[in-house]
């Protein structure tokens, strides 16, 4: 596989694979979110390679430098506008710098860090993927005969959305101090909006907003446990 890869890094782009050449970083701690982009980038003939934390985000960036750089603002951590901020100011700067969040006001503080773009999730549209990506390629380098994408999207395997819910319902069976609690309604909000579950983020959102505003969240946070463990019992063993 590395070799087919290292192949077609050398091969220009073209109409149907407009990425080819580009190899994309995902820092994304949901599995779900990471799958539908690796779809993303094997339909547009990026290489994808992921990071989880920040600190294996920085570990792989002392080795590699990616085209592209897609960094989700919530992180276990910390904040990936910390990420987007060390990477715009360093040299060489990294080609493309994305900020991803399921929380559209997020876009503010990825661009306030420095990032060239924004990309809300979910992210699923092979045309919006592929315009935010080409949107900060010069001019010149944009491969020829570009032709409108139909809406085409992608479809991540229910089983990495299964993975981001146990990993939310270990959290949430543990302690639920103020910072345990930013950091699982924003992973729980992007995993739940990522995948079309209203219910899901509605009660991610009411919790969040109870938090927020000081007030006793315990109900909020048994109600959002017993619809992640429903969802993890209807999905069945692995």
């Amino acid at each position: 596989m590395d070799r087919l890869d290292d192949f077609l890094m050398t091969r220009p782009a073209t109409a149907a694979r407009p990425l080819l050449g580009m190899t994309v970083l995902v820092v994304d701690d949901s599995r779900y979110a990471s799958e539908a982009l690796r779809l993303l980038c094997l339909r547009s003939g990026a290489r994808i390679r992921r990071a989880d934390s920040l600190y294996h985000a920085r570990r792989h960036l002392r080795v590699y430098r990616p085209t592209a750089v897609i960094v989700d603002l919530g992180l276990p951590d910390g904040s990936g506008a910390d990420l987007i901020s060390e990477l715009a100011r360093a040299q060489p700067r990294v080609e493309i710098l994305l900020g991803t969040s399921g929380d559209p006001g997020a876009e503010a503080v990825a661009r306030a860090a420095g990032a060239d773009g924004f990309l809300e999730k979910p992210i699923a549209s092979l045309a919006r993927f592929q315009t935010a990506l080409l949107a900060h390629v010069p001019r010149d380098q944009r491969p020829g005969g570009l032709r409108a994408l139909a809406d085409e999207t992608v479809a991540p395997d229910r089983i990495a959305f299964r993975d981001d819910l146990a990993l939310a319902a270990d959290i949430l069976s543990g302690e639920d101090g103020g910072n345990t609690l930013d950091y699982v309604t924003q992973f729980l909000g992007g995993v739940s909006r990522s995948a079309g579950d209203t219910v899901l983020t509605e009660a991610t959102t009411a919790l969040l907003r109870s938090h927020k505003a000081g007030h006793a969240v315990r109900s909020d946070i048994a109600r959002l446990a017993a619809l992640v463990q429903d969802r993890l019992v209807a999905s069945g063993p692995l």
